[in-house]
């Protein structure tokens, strides 16, 4: 039976609303949409065709990358109070210890300090190019790259690739920026962004989560996790304005 025209672009309009700016597995597309997965695949094809969205192995991602702001301008933002956050993160990093470095600006940030100020032995593994780069030129330390698509603008390593990749390790410490900070928890940026990150999160002895002043209070983006016992929140956030929010002193 021959499925009207109309039909057909109205589905295909539904799907790419429903992929923007977020990562979903076929299955869901399936589910959600009530199409076979034949269909579900023919149609992302027409989609990534037209440009409207990025395929992915076993999925999509809404164009994340092309949207979200680039790794260099983020970079030129709020530096200096980037650095201090560097300093202060940095004084948890311990001679021979394993540790994940996330692929935010602050945390690149940190890479620097690093950089300048080496420790002895350190295992450094991360999904951001610039820290890969910017820790690799230091003997003293070991750098490994986790596998996953490549996302230019952002200059990371993303997917179901790179959270399987993730998987192989156990972390004695996970430093990650974020979006927002609340009462609640943790906020990312995007779904794609948080479901790398739980991954990272299921595998740390301890989490450092790095989050500037402004990010106080916010509940914006994707919900990463809630606050637990081995998270650690470093800000240049006085203890006043993050017991005003409900946050971990």
């Amino acid at each position: 039976m021959k499925v009207a025209t109309s039909i057909i672009l109205a589905r295909r309009k539904s799907l790419a609303e429903l992929l923007e700016n977020r990562y979903l597995p076929l299955a869901e597309v399936c589910a959600r949409l009530g199409i076979s997965q034949a269909t579900a695949r023919r149609d992302l094809r027409v989609l990534v065709r037209e440009k409207k969205i990025t395929r992915t192995y076993g999925g999509a991602l809404g164009n994340f990358d092309a949207t979200f702001t680039s790794f260099a301008d983020r970079r030129a933002v709020d530096q200096e109070v980037k650095a201090r956050l560097a300093q202060k993160a940095r004084g948890f990093i311990q001679e021979n210890t394993t540790c994940f470095f996330d692929s935010g600006t602050t945390i690149f940030a940190l890479a620097e300090a690093l950089y300048r100020e080496p420790v002895e032995g350190l295992c450094a593994v991360t999904n951001s190019l610039p820290v890969a780069e910017m820790l690799g030129r230091r003997a003293e330390m070991e750098v490994h790259l986790l596998g996953g698509r490549f996302l230019q603008r952002q200059s990371t390593l993303l997917g179901d690739t790179a959270r399987r990749s993730a998987r192989d390790w156990s972390f004695d410490l996970v430093f990650l920026g974020a979006e927002g900070v609340s009462a609640r928890g943790v906020w990312a940026s995007k779904p794609e962004v948080a479901a790398f990150q739980r991954t990272l999160v299921a595998r740390a002895k301890k989490v450092i989560v790095c989050a500037h002043a402004a990010k106080m209070g916010r509940a914006t983006g994707t919900f990463l996790a809630p606050w637990r016992a081995k998270f650690q929140l470093v800000t240049d956030a006085s203890p006043a304005r993050r017991a005003r929010h409900s946050l971990p002193l």
